[in-house]
């Protein structure tokens, strides 16, 4: 039935903030956007990673229940090649620490953090064992 990750949505008050801050942290800029019924921006997508992952950013006035009370929810984690430095890039634009980096069993090579957004999202990061196998798989050859 669930046959991969496709799309994930984040929310944002303010739409030229979150698309210029996800811009800068992903070093590019979004592929897709489109405005709501007022002419504003109301949804902004990247492209990401190995997979071309959808990133998209969504005006928080379309967000399904209202406004949040604070983070919360799934947390989608990203693997990234360098846990330590990638939480330290985030925290420097200004995200905050959400939980630290934690070893999941030891001797794996699991770990994960996570940090809340500038616009309050969680943003969760990763190294992982099992990404990079799979990727290896799917290397052409």
């Amino acid at each position: 039935m669930l046959r991969g990750f496709a799309t994930i949505n984040l929310w944002a008050d303010d739409m030229e903030a979150a698309k210029d801050w996800y811009a800068d942290l992903l070093g590019m800029r979004p592929y897709f956007h489109v405005a709501g019924p007022d002419g504003r921006a109301a949804y902004y997508e990247f492209r990401v990673g190995d997979y071309e992952h959808e990133l998209g950013l969504v005006d928080a006035r379309f967000r399904p229940g209202g406004p949040a009370a604070g983070p919360g929810g799934a947390i989608m984690y990203w693997q990234v090649d360098d846990l330590e430095a990638a939480v330290e890039r985030l925290v420097a634009m200004g995200a905050r620490e959400h939980e630290k980096i934690t070893e999941r069993g030891e001797g794996t090579g699991f770990a994960t953090a996570s940090v809340v957004d500038p616009f309050g999202n969680v943003l969760g990061v990763m190294s992982n064992p099992h990404y990079l196998e799979v990727l290896g798989r799917a290397a052409p050859r």
